[in-house]
């Protein structure tokens, strides 16, 4: 071989190992497991393995994945269009290709998240009707939010922004209330997260079902979840105050789209740490995840115009939720293309002529501007390298995620297993509840808390 050409092959080969020392140091700091390549690479025997113990070989039966629903938002109704449109799709192409038509995402995924918006819809998909089936199918979700683009959370016509806040702050969400009822988060078919920020503990606080069914002082009812997550919605109201159904911890809370407004990194966390619920989940390879986006605002001030506050704080948060997204591939490395997928769009020039960000105006509008960004070219950020349209649409690649989420369905089916590494969590009855600190407020749990915290420092 010629010198150049060998040096060219030797050039290769370092960057392949550089990228996937890479992207192992991401997994370990980003979702705080250890690559089990580090461990059982070669043909060494175990760590802490007997001298002499024949080493594991592949395992016979493939392990099933945890399937994992991310969704953006900020806090208005408009900022889960993409989100919405992109949920019916899937559910459409998942009944079509199941041929079930009473089929959910919920009988698909495994856990959702949601922040903001996006935590409404999560909220909603997973919710438990009295038949012990999910309460609402994605059309139903879309719908709400339609809806919602006129009246505000706060269900109320009329009265302006501020007003509508005002009644959100004074009885959260009045239109959750009409969805929800007394639904709590141990009322729910699969796991759900939502994030929201909490002003008495400075830092995010995670409503998550795991925690609730440890102890019922983080079993908050999903419509103060859903009123906690979409606070402040137009950066000019003051917190939402939420309490737990037994009032034992108290949440004076901003929207999670100010603190965490894509929860895939959260989502993944709780996932890999979590075995009770997901005992078998040892590392990204055994997740498939789809994360769903808001749609970029494409009307920000330029040239000399000045940025409102509020389009300030819209353009970090895409830019955080940008930068989630980057980290998250990386962490998947060589499973990005197998196992992780983010849907996302360029926001929509119909939003733009009407003075929207990514939708509004009423449903025909609001429809029509979620589904030009469902048929837009698929939008990637290139860590270093900003962002990039993809070949596949927005519409292409979640018939793409369809076909995976089937394919691990049937094979489920065919391994006899309701959910390979899933187990049920049942609430616990005799957990103690958190005491409150003196002021009414309990921090959050340690376990998420500490892992949400471990999350920010690392990406941020």
């Amino acid at each position: 071989m010629e010198p150049a050409a060998a040096a060219a092959a030797g050039q290769l080969d370092v960057d392949k190992l550089t990228y996937e020392i890479f992207s192992i140091l991401e997994s370990k700091f980003l979702f705080g497991y250890d690559d089990p390549k580090l461990v059982f690479s070669g043909g060494d025997e175990p760590q802490g393995a007997v001298k002499g113990t024949p080493a594991r070989g592949p395992a016979v039966v493939e392990r099933g994945k945890v399937c994992v629903l991310s969704i953006d938002g900020g806090g208005r109704a408009a900022d889960g269009l993409l989100a919405g449109a992109a949920l019916v799709s899937l559910e459409a192409s998942l009944r079509r290709r199941t041929g079930d038509e009473t089929a959910r995402l919920a009988d698909f995924f495994d856990v959702a998240a949601g922040s903001g918006a996006g935590g409404v819809l999560a909220a909603m998909l997973v919710a438990r009707g009295g038949d012990g089936r999910p309460m609402f199918s994605a059309e139903d979700a879309l719908a709400f939010l339609m809806r919602s683009l006129r009246r505000g959370w706060s269900g109320g016509g009329g009265g302006g922004a501020a007003g509508g806040i005002r009644a959100l702050f004074r009885r959260p969400g009045a239109a959750f209330r009409k969805v929800f009822g007394d639904l709590t988060l141990r009322d729910t078919v699969r796991p759900v997260l939502v994030p929201c920020y909490d002003l008495a503990s400075a830092g995010p606080f995670l409503f998550s079902r795991a925690d609730a069914v440890e102890t019922a002082a983080y079993d908050f009812r999903l419509r103060d979840v859903c009123a906690a997550t979409c606070a402040g919605s137009d950066g000019s109201a003051s917190a939402v105050e939420v309490r737990s159904s037994d009032g034992a911890t108290r949440i004076a809370a901003v929207g999670g789209g100010l603190a965490l407004g894509n929860p895939t990194a959260a989502a993944i966390t709780h996932v890999l740490n979590n075995k009770r619920e997901f005992p078998l989940a040892a590392g990204v390879e055994d997740l498939l995840v789809i994360s769903i986006g808001s749609g970029e605002c494409d009307n920000r001030p330029t040239g000399g115009a000045a940025a409102s506050t509020s389009e300030i704080v819209r353009i970090a948060a895409e830019g955080v939720a940008d930068m989630v997204d980057q980290a998250v591939a990386m962490a998947f490395g060589h499973n990005r293309t197998n196992n992780y997928i983010r849907i996302q769009a360029m926001g929509s020039p119909r939003a733009s002529r009407g003075g929207m960000r990514c939708g509004g105006g009423g449903d025909g509008a609001g429809w029509g501007v979620a589904e030009e960004m469902l048929s837009q070219k698929n939008v990637e950020s290139v860590l270093f390298r900003g962002k990039k349209l993809a070949e596949q649409t927005n519409a292409e690649k979640l018939e793409w995620f369809a076909h995976e989420l089937v394919k691990e369905r049937d094979r489920r089916r065919t391994a006899g297993a309701l959910a390979p590494a899933v187990v049920k969590q049942q609430p616990s009855e005799s957990a103690p509840a958190t005491a409150a600190a003196a002021d009414g407020h309990t921090p959050p749990p340690t376990s998420y808390s500490n892992l949400v915290s471990q999350m920010f420092t690392t990406i941020l």
